[in-house]
């Protein structure tokens, strides 16, 4: 079984991670654009937070600089698709290579850094929030305010027009909507929660280190994909909802995977894993779901 310790640090790293799951849900489901900037951008946004907390910032600004951070990573990868014709897959890519050397200089040329000594969000609201539930809470607290904001962003004429982009470019063209600039806006903040999820993460495990990013994409996917297929998609809030749902499960699916004894070299292995059989329910609802909408449309015609 797992241990008290073992199921609080899940649902802990599961919060954070979920922050990382609405960005890859924004780009990936919202904006139908494949982006592998955000293997680079979580780091980026680790770096700038740690940097910041190390310097006598405060971490809440820590934070503000990563969403920033990540935003301006977003922008340059839209801006290669849009201005220089890159595909989006390629865009990505070569965004995530240039950062890794962004993030050794941010990082003063340095592969890790430490925050064991320096302030973070949870030193600082220690005092206010009980030791035993802190990081708990805290990251309960954030994942909410930022799960209700997506909302009501996407609920706006421009996050219409977000969504609309994705769907159908055609049409929103057609409306005399600036697709691109939709595109521009929507990776950026797509990864501007990547980068958010980066800095939180470094003040979380108190570190951020240059590697720390590898796999991301595939973690923020499998949220997506396994959080839908289990929990549903009806309306906006549910699929935001279901998204951050899957990233916890999928926390707890590699600490129960570490608790059986599995060594840390086949976690990979196991989130391959995990997004096939997602993918796998998903069809598989999608299967049942039309073979009883055909049997209630016979019905109805008989």
């Amino acid at each position: 079984m797992m241990s008290m310790t073992a199921i609080f640090g899940a649902f802990e790293s599961g919060m954070i991670y979920a922050v990382l799951a609405l960005g890859v849900f924004l780009s990936f489901r919202t904006l139908n654009t494949p982006d592998l900037t955000v293997d680079g951008s979580v780091v980026t946004g680790a770096a700038a937070s740690a940097m910041i907390c190390i310097a006598g910032g405060h971490p809440v600004v820590a934070l503000a600089a990563s969403f920033v951070v990540g935003c301006a990573a977003g922008a340059i990868t839209a801006i290669l698709n849009i201005k220089l014709k890159i595909q989006p897959l390629l865009a990505g890519i070569l965004v995530m290579l240039g950062l890794y050397s962004i993030n050794l200089r941010v990082m003063g040329g340095r592969p890790n850094v430490s925050l064991m000594d320096n302030n973070t969000i949870y030193t600082a609201m220690a005092d206010l929030l009980p030791g035993q539930y802190l990081y708990l809470i805290l990251n309960g607290i954030i994942l909410i305010l930022l799960i209700a904001l997506f909302y009501f962003f996407l609920n706006t004429r421009l996050g219409f027009a977000l969504r609309a982009t994705g769907d159908n470019e055609d049409m929103v063209k057609s409306a005399g909507i600036n697709s691109d600039a939709m595109k521009l806006i929507g990776l950026a903040l797509a990864n501007g929660f990547v980068g958010l999820a980066g800095g939180m993460l470094a003040q979380y495990q108190g570190f951020s280190d240059v590697t720390m990013g590898t796999g991301m994409v595939v973690i923020g996917l499998a949220s997506v994909i396994l959080g839908e297929a289990l929990f549903g998609i009806t309306s906006l809030a549910r699929r935001l909802v279901a998204v951050s749902l899957g990233a916890i499960l999928y926390r707890f699916a590699i600490a129960l995977a570490l608790n059986m004894g599995m060594p840390a070299g086949d976690l990979k292995l196991v989130s391959a894993g995990i997004v096939t059989v997602a993918l796998a329910f998903g069809i598989l609802n999608e299967s049942v779901s039309l073979s009883t909408l055909i049997k209630k449309r016979r019905k109805a015609d008989a």
